[in-house]
């Protein structure tokens, strides 16, 4: 099925499958894909299928959407194709879904954050990175949870959440959406990715993680 993996400086936020014959994204927190930045109007562009080839239509919006930075009213996607809303990039793929994203990680007062034990990949020959978030605060306390995608998404959404991605040598932590903005070690975390190290404490919608991460051999 076609799908669109949504981005901004580099960190992925989301990934959406096309399965419906519209499908909006803006601003407004009715539209399918709800991007909240002031870049984005609030209804700013509709992606529309047919069978399965995907055009992508601009809503009137104030910044404009361009296509591999050309600015467009409608025009149709190929594979690869990368769609701009602002800062932010939707990239158009027509391949089978990944498997490299991680569904966002919810903490709700009262209930333990999901856990499912991932496969781990296979070992290179040299070091291989590994590293988790451990639940420090309310009653997940203990629960630990391996970062083995390369984007995990964690938080409330609506209120607070943010993403850790995987990068070659180590794992940068990244604002996504919500007022409620994540703190490393008590300082505010925004859009743009901060570097990890292990030990480091997050803050984000009411509960306090720590960063663990280990290389080996």
């Amino acid at each position: 099925m076609p799908r669109m993996v949504v981005s901004i400086d580099g960190v992925v936020i989301k990934e959406v499958t096309f399965t419906k014959e519209r499908t909006t994204v803006g601003r407004r927190p009715y539209n399918d894909v709800v991007i909240d930045n002031l870049a984005v109007s609030g209804e700013h562009a509709v992606f529309l299928m047919n069978g399965d080839d995907v055009e992508v239509e601009d809503l009137g919006s104030t910044n404009g959407t361009y296509v591999n930075g050309k600015a467009i009213k409608r025009q149709p996607l190929r594979n690869g194709d990368t769609v701009e809303l602002g800062k932010y990039k939707i990239r158009f793929l027509h391949e089978e879904p990944g498997h490299d994203y991680e569904k966002t990680m919810v903490f709700k007062p009262g209930m333990l954050p999901p856990f499912r034990p991932e496969t781990p990949a296979p070992a290179p020959a040299l070091a291989t990175i590994t590293a988790s978030v451990r639940v420090m605060t309310g009653p997940a306390a203990g629960r630990e949870v391996a970062l083995a995608k390369v984007v995990t998404t964690i938080g409330k959404p609506g209120v607070a959440v943010a993403s850790i991605t995987k990068r070659h040598g180590g794992f940068v932590l990244a604002h996504v959406e919500g007022g409620g903005v994540p703190l490393l070690n008590g300082e505010p975390v925004s859009e743009k990715p901060v570097a990890l190290k292990n030990g480091d404490r997050i803050a984000l919608a009411s509960t306090e993680m720590e960063f663990v991460q280990s290389a080996n051999r």
